[in-house]
């Protein structure tokens, strides 16, 4: 692996997405949010994923250029329409708005629609959390998982992620897929040419694989059978239906350069918990103590804050072709 340095890291992504027509703004944003995936350690939603962004912004597949239309159609509801640009400036944009009158309404809700690969999503509410705030966010993607007796992918992996706040210490986050394994994972698996386990998906006959190349082509298979099925059918309903965008099965791909816009949406729901209950984070404290309490047991997202430290201490381990393809993307 190579080392580098979340700072030069961030200024290589945003340089490459300025020359692959992304506005200055557009392309700080992005390159922050792939830079914080790499940081957590999640480089399946790193700077992995800069050729694909770049290749679409070039291509128009996603609009660089694009500026996220706010608006309030309701007083506790923001709606963010995202034109078919990158989903990371429309996200910020929602959740600074949604976050505006908390303290009065207890409760908001955000909306985002015509909309692009939100990454790893649990990195945008994790500083409403450190703010006192339990957040909810949730987007669906483009097609991966079958519906339950199927084999052809309708749903996206459609990731969920929720933080709360705790006492004198970093927030509760858990970050997650409806698929048993992210599809930005099997993409770096099917790049390395490395084969993947038995059990995370299905090829175009409906057949279990450990080719991942076989996994993209076929579909994943979801957390908890028809059970994640069904969660992932109802996030497409809160994320596109509600906003008026793209289901999984109609988006074009995060991964190729070609194709349709993806235009998927993402659902956020913020709450103020002491509109609630004034000692929500003392009794939370108290369950995190009990799960604690058992040996061999932690809480989620320990992992991430761990990875979290080292790579803003030691620096950010690149895998070594993936930071030849940047500085490769960087001289075009």
């Amino acid at each position: 692996m190579s080392l580098i340095q979340a700072e030069s890291l961030e200024r290589l992504l945003k340089d490459i997405l300025i020359k692959h027509n992304t506005s200055e703004e557009n392309a700080r944003c992005v390159a922050s949010a792939l830079v914080a995936a790499d940081v957590d350690g999640l480089h399946s939603h790193g700077a992995a994923r800069i050729y694909a962004y770049a290749k679409q912004a070039q291509n128009g597949k996603v609009d660089g250029y694009a500026k996220p239309v706010l608006t309030r159609p309701a007083s506790s509801v923001v709606k963010v329409d995202a034109a078919g640009g990158f989903a990371y400036p429309a996200i910020n944009k929602g959740l600074s708005a949604a976050a505006e009158n908390l303290d009065q309404t207890g409760i908001a809700v955000l909306n985002i629609g015509q909309s692009h690969h939100s990454g790893a999503i649990g990195q945008f509410i994790e500083p409403l959390a450190r703010r006192g705030y339990v957040v909810m966010a949730f987007s669906n993607s483009t097609s991966a998982i079958a519906p339950a007796g199927g084999i052809r992918p309708l749903f996206g992996t459609n990731p969920i992620a929720f933080s709360c706040p705790r006492e004198n210490t970093d927030p509760l986050l858990i970050d997650l897929s409806l698929s048993k394994v992210a599809r930005g994972k099997i993409k770096l698996a099917s790049d390395a040419g490395e084969k993947i386990p038995l059990g995370w998906a299905i090829n175009t006959q409906g057949e279990p694989t450990s080719n991942a190349q076989e996994a993209l082509d076929g579909a994943l298979l979801p957390i908890g059978d028809s059970k994640g099925a069904a969660l992932a059918m109802m996030l497409e309903l809160l994320c596109a239906g509600l906003s008026g965008s793209n289901f999984g099965y109609q988006a074009g791909s995060f991964f190729t350069e070609k194709g349709p816009q993806p235009r998927i949406g993402q659902f956020f729901l913020l709450i103020n918990p002491a509109t609630f209950n004034p000692n929500f984070v003392g009794q939370a404290e108290q369950l995190f103590m009990e799960v604690l309490s058992q040996p061999g047991t932690r809480l989620p997202g320990s992992n991430r804050l761990e990875r979290r430290r080292q790579s803003l201490t030691n620096g950010i381990a690149l895998d070594p072709r993936v930071l030849a393809q940047l500085h490769s993307l960087n001289a075009t």
